[in-house]
């Protein structure tokens, strides 16, 4: 049995002119590697000899606008602090709780108001809400040294003092004693 091949066109091009082949092959090769280094430079910016210095995004006045603080914290009676970045800033302005009064017995209520009042009227991070007699109950039980303990070293997410270092342990007492009594 014999095989009788016949070569299509494709082949009777290859092998009359197989010089040709390897120079499309070295051609398309080339063209390759050109276009990758091409593409490689346009994606880093260096396409054309780009580059940031003059560019009025990267300026000092920009960067410091966009890296400013969005507030500022303002303490009454604090020394005054250099003015922020940008002017548009907001100033949240806190007062510290009123401290006893000189030889006087401290004022639960007011110091309940300006640092206990934002997380245990809206049972915040699930502070019990003063006048919540069954969430008081149990605390309540424990006796009033222990919440004093538990206000003045913090615990949970109340944090030594409600937050407020500036108090004396008689105002924290004061205010302890303010919520339980208006819990029982």
């Amino acid at each position: 049995m014999t095989f009788d091949h016949k070569p299509d066109a494709v082949e009777k091009e290859m092998e009359s002119h197989p010089g040709t082949l390897v120079a499309w092959i070295g051609i398309g090769t080339v063209s390759l590697v050109v276009a990758i280094i091409m593409l490689a430079n346009f994606a880093v910016g260096m396409w054309g000899g780009r580059s940031l210095e003059n560019d009025p995004a990267m300026a000092p006045e920009a960067l410091a606008k966009r890296i400013a603080p969005v507030a500022k914290l303002q303490i009454e009676g604090a020394a005054e602090v250099a003015p922020a970045a940008t002017p548009a800033a907001k100033v949240a302005t806190v007062t510290p709780a009123a401290p006893a009064a000189a030889g006087g017995k401290p004022d639960g209520k007011k110091i309940y108001d300006t640092t206990c009042m934002a997380c245990h009227a809206t049972g915040a991070a699930n502070a019990p809400k003063l006048g919540d007699k069954a969430a008081w109950a149990p605390r309540i039980k424990t006796g009033a040294e222990a919440l004093y303990a538990s206000v003045l070293k913090g615990k949970g997410a109340m944090p030594p003092k409600g937050g407020n270092a500036g108090l004396a342990d008689a105002d924290v007492k004061a205010a302890v004693d303010y919520l339980v009594a208006g819990s029982k």
